[in-house]
């Protein structure tokens, strides 16, 4: 049972009514007592909370910065009419800041066995599974006096997916890949592309391209065209340690290889290549194996958004020996992970001859974007220290980085904003020159 603010008001009332036309113990006695037949009145005269059924509806999943409606359905079993107000509870990371109390909190009146359908909008803030705590409702008496008060548990679980933000590339990089796919008028010829198909040569084409035997047979010289290899296999791996919990601006470097693998996914899939995942630490955290170019991207996405990184050292053998299990044939692996260089050095350096061996290997890290404009300052004394710190960080990783480059790696190191194209536009690149 609850009061409300006209209660308190009518008991400031019955106080003056006291003190100026009845003091005593016998006024007292009968302002308070009257109040409290009201009070048990109005409650009386409460629909019963426990009483009432609950069934939610709505959208189960959204993109982070998205907007998700969930429908509550109230449905009043008891005679008496329900004046309440209704409090629909979620994380505080499911609204926009600030929004909490208007977007949760309802006031409904149903008459006896009727119902009503509230609708709550979430704003998540952050990735993930969002699941509803409980249903808060006050109902009220028809005096305003008194409330009776419960809660109810009504599950129902909305998952906030990445926002994919680099989404605004695929068309420049689907561009990029139907002119290397043949599509347009620019055609790739060379050593490790698949041939295509025959057409007249025209001045200007390389001598090297000339099908002799198919140009004995018909009236005019053909040249070969080609088309970079399809069917390859592709494995992105996300090394969700401690390096991937480190915050470049304001969001995990996690999210920002998120963003990265779904637009390289999403490309390739589009080229007719094979795409899985694997996240991992020191175990599985996430997989997609075998996916339909159709269902890839829902089922990276749908992998992806519950993933958070722990706070743990790596286990690099394990994901080599993980990597090892996933790839029968040659593949291309991008590994998501840091250049800091201890980890680099004391553990994945051992293990790159049995992974480059046979695959062609992609190390794609986040810089901050923060050490580039340390580095530039020399204004102040603590300017010229954060600079010189800022420049051996970069040393350091510009050292990392060499060393992979010795081992035959690609070495992509960007800031959160460029790593997607910058991937993609790696990948084009071998996918060009017929190293996948």
């Amino acid at each position: 049972m609850t009061l409300t603010g006209r209660t308190a008001l009518l008991s400031a009332l019955g106080a003056l009514f006291v003190g100026f036309l009845l003091p005593g113990w016998l006024g007292i006695l009968t302002v308070q007592l009257a109040l409290l037949i009201a009070i048990l009145c109005d409650l009386a005269l409460a629909a019963p909370v426990r009483k009432l059924h609950f069934t939610r509806t709505g959208d189960t999943t959204v993109r982070l910065t998205g907007e998700a409606q969930t429908h509550l359905t109230v449905t009043n079993a008891d005679r008496r009419t329900l004046r309440a107000q209704l409090r629909d509870a979620w994380p505080p990371s499911s609204y926009a800041p600030g929004s909490d109390i208007t977007a949760a909190r309802h006031s409904v009146r149903i008459p006896g066995s009727e119902r009503r359908r509230l609708t709550t909008v979430l704003r998540p803030t952050r990735r993930g599974d969002h699941h509803a705590v409980r249903v808060t409702v006050r109902s009220f008496g028809p005096l305003g006096l008194a409330a009776r008060q419960g809660s109810h548990d009504v599950p129902w679980t909305l998952r906030v997916l990445p926002p994919f933000a680099s989404r605004k590339h695929l068309p420049a990089k689907l561009a990029r890949l139907r002119e290397l796919d043949g599509r347009t008028s620019i055609l790739t010829r060379g050593e490790g592309t698949e041939f295509d198909s025959l057409r007249d040569y025209t001045p200007g084409d390389d001598t090297r391209s000339i099908d002799w035997r198919a140009t004995a047979r018909r009236q005019s010289v053909a040249v070969r065209t080609w088309r970079p290899e399809r069917d390859r296999r592709i494995l992105l791996v996300l090394e969700t340690g401690r390096t991937s919990a480190g915050r470049v601006g304001d969001v995990p470097r996690l999210d920002a290889f998120m963003d990265a693998a779904l637009l390289l996914g999403a490309l390739a899939a589009r080229a007719g290549d094979h795409v899985d995942l694997l996240a991992y630490d020191r175990r599985v955290r996430a997989s997609v194996q075998g996916k339909t170019a159709q269902d890839l991207l829902p089922a990276l996405t749908n992998a992806l958004a519950p993933l958070e990184p722990e706070l743990v050292e790596a286990d690099a053998r394990g994901l080599a020996a993980a990597i090892h299990r996933r790839t029968s044939r040659r593949s291309l692996i991008v590994l998501f992970t840091g250049l800091d260089t201890a980890p680099v050095e004391e553990a994945l350096l051992p293990v790159l001859p049995g992974l480059t061996k046979r695959n062609e290997l992609i190390v794609a890290a986040v810089t901050d974007p923060r050490i580039e404009e340390m580095a530039a300052g020399r204004h102040t004394p603590q300017a010229v220290y954060e600079a010189a710190a800022a420049e051996q960080t970069r040393a350091d990783r510009r050292h990392t980085a060499d060393r992979l480059r010795r081992h035959g790696i690609t070495v992509i190191d960007s800031t959160p904003s460029h790593l997607a194209p910058d991937l993609a536009d790696a990948y084009l690149a071998l996918k060009s020159a017929g190293r996948l």
